[in-house]
């Protein structure tokens, strides 16, 4: 029994010696020499990369000098300000990931809604010519679709009447003298005057009529009636309009580009037009002219594509491919080649500045402050800060930040670009949103209840780390927007509201659940508000819980200190975090 204990206090003592030796291997400590000198030597150090340390003798792994000792009572080389070291093995067990800068294509999709819109420099407004009284309408109501030289009314006046009944007695039969000649040219020249084509004129030699009561007013060119101020029995006077004719062979589709994606936005740059009033149709053209002007309160302003709009006949009926004053959504992709690029995950914003975090050596990362200049889908476009070839963290950033941090070093922030939830830096759901005087009418709430369950089951598969599930529910908050939109068509003044919202719905293709939170949150940051809002007035279903997570700094890069979310049943469940963290989060009261 004694020889059984012995056996055992030896083991403990080589494994408590083992573990020592490890843990000094771990932690940076050193076995102490002396020399012959009587000096101790703490460690081992490179003199270009003062982070390469050793505790024996050796060659830098990186530019392959001899270390050099560093004695008892010295300091050793100081490693640069700006360098963050992580012990060996740290990065690989912390998950930190490197990728390099490299030159190649830039690519930005953007999705972007509007109307359909008629082309104003189209239009015809035919004026009274001269003072009388309507009779007759041929064109009773607005939408008629009316020809050149078709009758639009009957109008009675008695100083087109007697001008008309002039140029036919000059006219008249035995009326041959040069003097009667220029009064004939004098009266053809006031029925000109008075609104009358050269058709009418001429026609007057044949079916002279000088009778008649009253003259048709006829349309000057084919196209639809969009205005009528015309009703029988008016009097009007000189000038006065009244109708409108619009020329709708070709539609202008235009939409609010706001400040950050003119950067992408050029005339020339292939659109694709889609409008839930015809299903399935896409329509693609170039834009045609950008608007220099921004509005002061949106910072945006108008883009336009333009729109053949041929004529389309079924069923018995013929009518316009594109309606007039159509929703309608637009997809831009632009791929800018040759650029010098970082991931977006690699950029990170301390203060508000972008830097990043370059490997310059194993277990080494460098700071570099960056210059930066459009922000693509997956990657921002380097102008300054960087080299081809140079290895960003894109994966572990902040565990380095924490270590500068640690050591009084740079200190770290959140990805540049990110902007927190509506409400400021505090992410929080509080700001209001200003709301139409008019009510959500009953076909729009219930495209924004199916938008909100769309979003429901997106929320749900990151709470529950499902990728594909997320992936398949992208789709159906697609389909739930486009519904959105086409309800909102019918209620103009809420379109400003929801726009957005629609606008921040995330692109399918995530490669990560970071990726797939970071896109929701683009939405939710717009939809929170509003949903704050609209529970007030009871435009959302009753069930509806807002909640919010206090730590998401670190959840998806980008992340807000604070980010809310939104559920239309079940208990808390946090999608910024998932199983990680599943109930961290507290429910925002109304």
């Amino acid at each position: 029994m004694k020889t059984f204990r012995f056996l055992l206090l030896i083991a403990a003592l080589g494994l408590a010696a083992g573990a020592g030796w490890f843990a000094a291997r771990r932690t940076g400590g050193h076995v102490h020499a002396s020399t012959g000198s009587g000096r101790t030597v703490k460690f081992y150090q490179s003199p270009m990369h003062p982070w390469i340390q050793s505790d024996q003798p050796g060659k830098c792994t990186i530019c392959g000098m001899d270390l050099v000792p560093v004695y008892e009572g010295d300091a050793g080389a100081a490693a640069a300000e700006d360098l963050v070291t992580l012990p060996a093995g740290s990065a690989t067990v912390s998950g930190v990931a490197t990728s390099p800068v490299e030159r190649g294509a830039l690519e930005r999709s953007l999705r972007l809604a509007g109307t359909i819109e008629d082309d104003d420099s189209r239009h015809r407004i035919l004026p009274a010519y001269v003072e009388g009284r309507i009779e007759e309408l041929a064109v009773p109501h607005v939408g008629a679709e009316v020809r050149a030289g078709d009758p639009l009314a009957t109008f009675y006046s008695p100083n087109l009447l007697a001008a008309l009944r002039e140029y036919v007695a000059y006219r008249g039969p035995g009326q041959t003298a040069a003097g009667d000649a220029g009064l004939l040219s004098a009266a053809a020249l006031r029925l000109r005057q008075y609104g009358m084509t050269p058709e009418e004129i001429a026609d007057l030699a044949v079916h002279p009529d000088p009778d008649r009561l009253a003259v048709p007013l006829r349309a000057p060119v084919g196209g639809t009636v969009v205005r009528r101020m015309a009703y029988p029995g008016q009097w009007v006077r000189e000038g006065d309009p009244l109708f409108e004719i619009a020329d709708f062979d070709v539609m202008w589709f235009q939409f609010d580009a706001y400040e950050p994606d003119l950067a992408w936005l050029r005339p020339g740059l292939e659109v694709v037009v889609t409008t839930p009033s015809r299903p399935g149709l896409q329509l693609t053209n170039r834009v045609a002219f950008i608007d220099p002007n921004l509005d002061p309160v949106t910072r945006s302003t108008r883009v336009r594509v333009e729109l053949p709009n041929p004529w389309q006949d079924g069923d018995g009926s013929r009518q316009r491919l594109l309606p007039h004053r159509a929703y309608a959504e637009a997809r831009v992709t632009v791929d800018v080649p040759g650029v010098l690029r970082v991931p977006r995950s690699a950029v990170l914003s301390p203060g508000g500045h972008p830097v990043a975090w370059v490997e310059v050596g194993p277990g080494a990362y460098e700071r570099r402050d960056l210059r930066l200049g459009r922000r693509g889908d997956t990657a921002w476009e380097v102008l300054g800060g960087l080299d081809e070839g140079d290895r960003v963290v894109t994966q572990g950033g902040f565990l380095i930040d924490a270590q500068a941090q640690l050591r009084g070093g740079p200190q770290g922030g959140h990805v540049h670009g990110a902007e927190p939830v509506a409400g400021g830096s505090t992410g929080t759901p509080a700001d209001p949103v200003t709301l139409p005087a008019t009510a959500l009418a009953d076909p729009t709430r219930t495209a924004l209840d199916a938008f909100l369950t769309a979003v429901e089951s997106a929320r749900g598969a990151l709470a529950a780390d499902d990728l594909p599930g997320y992936a398949a529910a992208q789709g159906r908050m697609a389909e739930g927007a486009t519904g959105l939109g086409a309800a909102l068509s019918a209620q103009s003044d809420w379109v400003p509201v929801f726009q957005p919202v629609l606008a921040g719905v995330p692109s399918p293709g995530a490669g990560s659940l970071q990726e797939a939170r970071a896109g929701f949150h683009g939405l939710t940051r717009h939809l929170i508000p509003l949903l704050v809002e609209l529970r007030r007035t009871g435009g959302v279903p009753s069930a509806l819980r807002i909640y919010q997570c206090p730590m998401t700094r670190t959840a998806f890069p980008g992340a807000p200190p604070k980010a809310a979310w939104f559920q239309l049943s079940g208990s808390l469940a946090n999608p910024w975090f998932g199983a990680e963290m599943l109930e961290c989060g507290t429910e925002v009261k109304p």
